[in-house]
């Protein structure tokens, strides 16, 4: 198997999947961890080969001097282990979605010291980006560090696939003036191909609270009030996504929580020809990498807009962070250096799985193949445009979408209007919300 062959099967292992519990994230069971030279083994849990292949974490081993032991992402083992009072050294983490909650919580380590002391990550190096895993204790994108994103993608922005466009007579998206989300729902409506079942979807675009969020944003608004403390789906803009939406749903050109894809992401109904477009960030580029023929006809393409606002957000921003009662914090800092702004990060980077959390390893970027230098111009492009959508502090963006998807059914098969649903939306949502914030002191 090849590098970049199992890194796409990993990816979509992972994306497959996610957990309950404490955190947000991909959970799975245990794996057996690395052993290398030195007396002390630092523990790191992160999906298994998120960070590197056992050969690369190897090379890491010798070139800190301490033992790795991956453990692959399990949320439950990982709230177990923090009750115990024994976490790993470093975890995985969603800094757009996780950062209010850790910090709240009192869960993460407040990392500012770490970075000033750095000689291998400059805070004035950082990408704008990893300013959702800050936090000051009322709003996100300010305050205190608490973790670093490893890669990140702007999320909204699109694939497609120029044979089916071909097929379908069908114009390509530009390069760099976004669709709107009707322009782009009226060329999904061309492209899919259905029988009994859906042969070619038009568009993939999930129904979730991240999308949501985005679609707010884009409008001018937000999903939560100020304090975060509840979420207005029966606003004016909440009820203009929410009817937009189901009448996506509807339209059979996208996957959705009633007629769900199996696999569980985009890749393997892209890469067998039956996505016309898939809602993935740059990260994707390193799966179309991996089959030659399936790269030779991928384009990307600028986020589309559902208001007047462009917005183009990372829902994501995946990296690591350091639980406050860690027992080794000194190796974890060095761990956290290699892997995020040094050797690690670096290799990252040249697999184009996403941009990396320095901006001065950008140009590291993959740009041989003409699908990797068309990916590369649109996302340089596109960089402006990101910015930081908050994320409440009192529950998991997992268990928001729990609720989402409890009621979405009824209204998709047609028995419950959008309105009926935004009421549904904010009675689960904020007793949820409103009992967690009890938990916080």
């Amino acid at each position: 198997m090849t590098r970049r062959r199992f890194l796409v099967t990993s990816a979509g292992a992972a994306a497959a999947v996610t957990g309950g519990g404490l955190l947000s994230g991909c959970a799975g069971s245990v794996s057996g961890g690395s052993s290398g030279g030195g007396n002390k083994t630092l523990t790191i849990m992160i999906g298994t080969t998120e960070l590197g292949l056992p050969a690369e974490i190897k090379a890491a081993e010798k070139a800190l001097g301490f033992n790795i032991n991956i453990v692959k992402y399990d949320i439950t083992r990982l709230t177990a282990m923090i009750t115990a009072g024994s976490p790993p050294d470093l975890v995985r983490g969603m800094g757009a979605v996780d950062t209010p909650y850790l910090a709240a919580h009192g869960i993460a380590q407040d990392l500012d010291d770490y970075f000033a002391k750095s000689s291998v990550i400059k805070v004035s190096d950082l990408d704008p980006v990893n300013d959702v895993w800050r936090y000051d204790g009322k709003k996100q994108g300010t305050g205190p560090r608490y973790g670093m994103v490893k890669d990140y993608s702007q999320d909204s922005m699109i694939w497609y696939n120029t044979a089916l466009f071909d097929q379908a007579n069908e114009s390509y998206p530009s390069d760099t003036i976004p669709l709107t989300y009707d322009e782009l729902f009226e060329k999904g409506k061309r492209l899919t191909q259905s029988g009994k079942k859906t042969k070619v979807y038009g568009w993939s675009y999930a129904g979730n609270t991240q999308n949501f969020m985005s679609m707010f944003a884009s409008l001018g608004g937000s999903l939560f009030t100020d304090d975060f403390s509840a979420v207005d789906y029966s606003s004016p803009e909440g009820i203009k996504i929410l009817t937009w939406y189901l009448k996506l749903a509807k339209s059979g050109m996208t996957p959705t929580v009633v007629n769900p894809d199996p696999n569980g992401w985009d890749w393997p109904n892209f890469d067998a020809n039956r996505i016309a477009v898939a809602t993935d960030g740059y990260w994707f580029g390193g799966s179309v990498n991996s089959d030659k023929k399936i790269a030779a006809i991928s384009r990307f393409a600028p986020a589309p807009q559902f208001g007047t606002k462009r917005t183009s957000s990372c829902y994501s921003a995946t990296g690591l962070w350091m639980p406050k009662a860690g027992k080794n914090k000194e190796l974890a800092w060095q761990a956290f250096e290699y892997f995020l702004g040094g050797v690690g990060a670096k290799t990252r980077a040249k697999n184009g799985t996403g941009i990396p959390g320095l901006k001065s390893l950008r140009p590291l970027l993959p740009q041989a193949e003409p699908f990797q230098k068309q990916a590369y111009a649109v996302q340089q492009r596109e960089l402006p445009y990101f910015s930081v959508i908050s994320f409440t502090p009192y529950a998991k963006w997992d268990a928001l979408d729990a609720v989402v998807n409890q009621y979405l059914p009824a209204a998709i098969n047609g028995t419950v209007s959008a309105g009926k649903l935004a009421d549904q939306l904010n009675t689960g949502i904020n007793k949820q919300l409103s009992n967690n914030k009890k938990l916080i002191k």
